[in-house]
């Protein structure tokens, strides 16, 4: 895994169809990747790859070997977000509630926008 939307498969970088995680240095990152390591691990994935290319990489709708879409286990789980520009709003309905202000205001705080007080 390079990250929680990315996978590499031998020399092969797929990058995960519809959906966006955090990057690695931003807030819920590393959690992400390895969310997809533990979903991943020791299992067999099909990739149906898109005509499309995202930075250099392939971009591919993943499924476990039981048929349970990447994507959509990411975005259930919290650890990605749907991204509507690419997957048409295939995955906003699994998306736990409040999960988008989640990311944000994590995002925010690293970046120094925001602060948190706590009484």
């Amino acid at each position: 895994m390079v990250d929680g939307d990315t996978i590499r498969i031998g020399k092969v970088s797929l990058r995960l169809a519809g959906i966006d995680a955090p990057e690695l240095e931003h807030p819920w990152g590393k959690k992400a990747k390895w969310e997809l390591v533990s979903l991943c691990k020791g299992q067999i994935i099909t990739a149906e790859i898109e005509p499309e290319l995202s930075y250099d990489r392939l971009v591919a709708t993943c499924f476990l070997p039981d048929g349970r879409d990447l994507s959509a286990e990411m975005v259930r789980m919290g650890m990605a977000l749907d991204w509507p520009k690419f997957s048409g709003g295939k995955y906003k309905h699994l998306e736990p509630e409040g999960v988008r202000k989640k990311h944000w205001k994590a995002a925010a705080r690293q970046r120094g926008h925001m602060q948190v007080f706590h009484k």
